[in-house]
């Protein structure tokens, strides 16, 4: 329909959730007990997971591996027919460096599916049992990550995104959870701002510690936290208060319900 030669078959790129393989979609599960090619993140990635692989399939860890030599695998195996997945921790979507796969596939004629899979974000804040937006706490959310070896438009500073005071969520940073608290609190936030750092969310050593602006460095060091971790700043870690969201107020009507109805106890 597009174009392509469907003989050069497709290229899937999984994601495989946070840790827990019970977390993986049944589409993810499917894919992978048929794949022939796996590509997998393997310094990220639960090894339980490949233990859906089917005997024979070939396996290519990719922490290993240069960009060159990973889109060669995905290449080749698409070419010859074989099922080819590159799988992803948590979702594809998110610092996973697929767009670039993506492309140089797309202009060798081959197609290519993205499964999502459970972000390592929303694994941690179901850890802390709350909600990433609050009614009249935050209805915003900023995923990013602190600059170091690669950087970050000037526009995406911390400073310049800690101005919106909503929930902030940090990837691949936790090693430099000295440097966020100092600019969080250089751009005004307060020092008992709550924040929770989920170490291998949904693993079997994961470590959650919840704490503020002013602790929560000395908390990580001290629970030797520096890398695979995710930090959630924000009143939604730990609100004194909030309010009730007006979609099931029996005084508010949408599409679904009439207000008069739920007060006269017809509610469907």
């Amino acid at each position: 329909m597009d174009g392509r030669d469907s003989s050069k078959g497709k290229v899937y790129f999984v994601g495989a959730g946070p840790g827990d393989r019970e977390l993986l979609t049944i589409k993810a599960k499917r894919l992978i007990e048929s794949a022939d090619v796996i590509v997998y993140s393997g310094s990220l990635l639960n090894p339980e997971i490949l233990e859906y692989a089917k005997s024979g399939a070939v396996l290519h860890d990719a922490s290993g591996m240069s960009r060159e030599e990973i889109y060669s695998v995905l290449k080749e195996s698409a070419m010859s027919g074989r099922l080819a997945i590159r799988l992803h921790d948590g979702d594809p979507s998110l610092y996973s460096a697929t767009r670039e796969q993506i492309d140089a596939l797309a202009r060798d004629g081959i197609d290519v599916e993205i499964v999502p899979g459970i972000s390592a974000l929303f694994a941690a804040i179901a850890r802390l049992k709350t909600e990433l937006t609050l009614p009249g706490v935050t209805q915003t959310v900023i995923i990013t990550r602190a600059e170091h070896r690669t950087p970050v438009p000037e526009r995406e500073s911390i400073r310049e995104l800690a101005k919106h005071r909503c929930t902030m969520a940090f990837y691949l940073s936790v090693h430099l959870i000295n440097d966020i608290v100092g600019e969080l609190v250089a751009a005004g936030y307060d020092g008992d701002t709550p924040v929770a750092v989920v170490y291998r969310a949904t693993w079997s050593d994961e470590k959650v510690i919840v704490g503020t602006l002013k602790d929560i460095a000395s908390r990580v060091r001290e629970a030797r936290i520096n890398r695979t971790a995710v930090i959630i700043v924000g009143d939604v870690v730990r609100p004194k208060e909030y309010e009730f969201s007006r979609v099931y107020d029996s005084e508010f009507t949408h599409s679904y319900r009439d207000a008069r109805r739920v007060e006269q106890g017809h509610a469907g």
